[in-house]
């Protein structure tokens, strides 16, 4: 009995091939060893800019309070 697989698209087909290409083995196995790295670059970048944004609004605050007594 031969081993056939029906595919429902040429689509499917398509991926189904494309996922025994070493390149997309090489991006599962990049993808799942950097995705930490890219989600605590994301988390500090984040925090240095809510940092960043509270000086600035600081310095906006104080300055418009001393421009508003002028």
């Amino acid at each position: 009995m031969e081993n056939t697989h029906q595919y429902r698209s040429r689509r499917e087909r398509e991926r189904h091939e494309a996922k025994k290409t070493a390149g997309y083995k090489l991006w599962v196995v990049m993808f799942t060893l950097f995705y930490p790295v890219i989600a605590v670059f994301t988390f500090l970048f984040s925090g240095v800019l809510m940092v960043f944004s509270a000086v600035s609004r600081a310095v906006v605050f104080l300055l418009g309070k001393v421009y508003a007594r002028s």
